[in-house]
């Protein structure tokens, strides 16, 4: 397994629509997320992760692109892109970007020229199919909608969509379609980003066989048709290997045998991988099964690709909430999930707010929501008859909305996040969890990640070490070892609300990191210890 840059880097993730508003028109702008690269420096991260900026309706907050070459209006000018990548690299930071070429927004001037005619040069870049029995072809779902099919009626075909009705999927069997991604992703190479996030990536091949499912609900067959590594190889050769860039593919429905494909340093498609096997398959926290998918990837894995480690992001609600404990532990679970991800095997991505422990909410009304998908899944369910207010409580959790509120910079009026209107409620617990806050205490969820950061760069056995989990069927203790060469860190969380006593003993001196104070043996609630010692057990 070779060394590179982006496997020793930590990855910091601006949704940048809810980070700062420079301007006050209430949504966060790329002059924000460069006013804040300091701070990003400060943590100790190396990569900031954009999420997309690009020219779009935002129906699904500009996951619906309508112009790959072009910024938004609340995002800001290239000019201030330009000038905020600029000012990164001076700082020793690198930036990636968005790769969104599943769909196109409705409003792409490729889509307005394919539903213009069945003529159209561009009615291939997208798919079509005739009604079958006067109806959808199939009973396929989308993940945001009860059909992944939409009806054209001037046109009288239906196109696909994997998502909203207003993201039609692109038609990646298209050579032209191919080449004009190709040279949108040379552009904004060109101009000195370095590397991309590559969105529901292993959905660009589609199902040849368009029968109905057993289980529509069961998205799995959305993605890793035949075809799709072709696409990805031909996409290292005729791009990415002539650029010093990292790739992440965003890759669901995926376990380790097929991931490997997908990262496999002999085949050379993508770097590495987010898989979802934790985010999308663990509601809520069950450590025998998060230990098990650990221990499969690691071995799945080990010598051959790379993993990612993330608990939250923009589509999950932030982990202190829904892995953790956001209420009286709130400050030592944070410090604990940022332990394992910090840890254990892989890259760790940071999201915005997750260094000082921010948590979900659970707004009065479905109104307050922005979530395409939880909107629309509201709907259908209180359509078929479903209380209003208990479909709202089963959605909560999950909702996306949970990890897009406002960053919280400060105790003033909307957290500091905005003069205006926040285009997102901010979470009324700001006056007392903010940045500021956060910054003034010595013992503070900041801190702790701050330590973290460095422990894993000076420390080679923290990123290419080999793993060992320790302690396989305990439920609530979860101990592993890292080891390279002659230096070893044993990792020991407890993970409960309960205090727990280590079943094997370990050299006290050997204790380089500590989340909470504790001057005894036992494990206090939601404690995290990382010992360097050259004896483990």
């Amino acid at each position: 397994m070779k060394r590179t840059w982006w496997k020793e880097a930590v990855v910091y993730q601006v949704y940048w629509r809810s980070f700062l508003d420079t301007n006050g028109d209430g949504y966060g702008d790329l002059e924000g997320v460069r006013q804040k690269l300091g701070y990003i420096k400060e943590l100790g991260a190396d990569v900031v992760w954009l999420n997309p900026f690009y020219v779009s309706p935002d129906k699904d907050n500009g996951y619906d692109i309508a112009d790959y070459y072009r910024v938004m209006d609340k995002a800001g000018t290239m000019e201030d892109f330009e000038r905020l990548l600029k000012e990164a690299h001076e700082l020793g930071l690198k930036v990636i970007l968005d790769l969104v070429v599943n769909h196109t927004s409705d409003e792409h001037p490729w889509f307005r020229e394919a539903k213009a005619s069945k003529t159209s040069p561009k009615r291939e870049y997208y798919i079509w199919h005739d009604p079958v029995d006067g109806s959808a072809p199939n009973n396929w779902r989308s993940y945001f909608a009860p059909s992944c099919w939409k009806y054209d009626e001037r046109i009288a075909q239906y196109y696909y969509h994997s998502f909203a009705v207003e993201q039609p999927d692109l038609n990646w069997e298209n050579e032209e379609l191919r080449h004009e991604i190709y040279n949108m992703m040379r552009f904004w190479l060109d101009k000195g980003i370095d590397g991309f996030r590559m969105d529901v990536i292993n959905l660009l091949a589609k199902r040849k066989d368009l029968s109905d499912v057993d289980n529509p609900y069961d998205l799995s067959y959305l993605a890793n048709n035949p075809g799709i590594h072709d696409y990805l190889q031909e996409m290292r050769d005729e791009v990415l290997k002539h650029y010093d860039c990292m790739t992440v593919g965003e890759i669901p429905f995926v376990a380790p045998k097929e991931g490997l494909l997908y990262v496999d340093e002999t085949r050379g498609e993508l770097d590495t991988l987010f898989h979802f096997q934790i985010a999308d398959e663990m509601p809520t926290w069950d450590m025998l099964r998060f230990k098990q998918i650990q221990r499969d990837w690691y071995e799945g894995l080990n010598g051959r690709g790379w993993n990612s480690q993330f608990l939250n992001n923009h589509d999950h609600t932030r982990q202190v909430t829904r892995y953790g404990n956001d209420g009286e532990h709130r400050v030592a679970s944070a410090k604990l999930l940022a332990t394992l991800t910090h840890t254990l095997p892989g890259m760790p991505y940071i999201y915005q707010g997750e260094e000082i422990g921010m948590t979900g909410v659970k707004f009065d009304s479905i109104d307050d929501y922005q979530d395409i998908a939880m909107k629309n899944r509201y709907a259908e369910e209180v359509g078929k008859g479903r209380d209003p207010k208990d479909v709202l409580a089963s959605l909560q959790l999950l909702s996306r909305d949970n990890s897009r509120t406002p960053m919280q910079w400060n105790a003033q009026k909307h957290g500091g996040f905005t003069d205006g209107k926040p285009w997102m409620p901010v979470n009324p617990n700001y006056e007392r969890l903010n940045v500021e806050t956060d910054l003034s205490r010595e013992d503070s969820v900041f801190h702790y990640y701050q330590q973290l950061i460095r422990l894993r760069k000076n420390n080679p056995a923290l990123i290419y070490g080999e793993f060992t989990d320790l302690l396989p069927e305990d439920e609530s203790l979860h101990a592993y070892e890292r080891k390279l060469g002659q230096v070893r860190f044993v990792i020991v969380l407890n993970h409960s609300h309960e205090t727990r006593t280590l079943p094997f003993s370990i050299d006290a001196q050997s204790l380089v990191l500590q989340n909470v104070e504790n001057g005894t043996d036992g494990l206090l609630p939601y404690e995290a210890r990382i010992y360097m010692t050259p004896t483990a057990r």
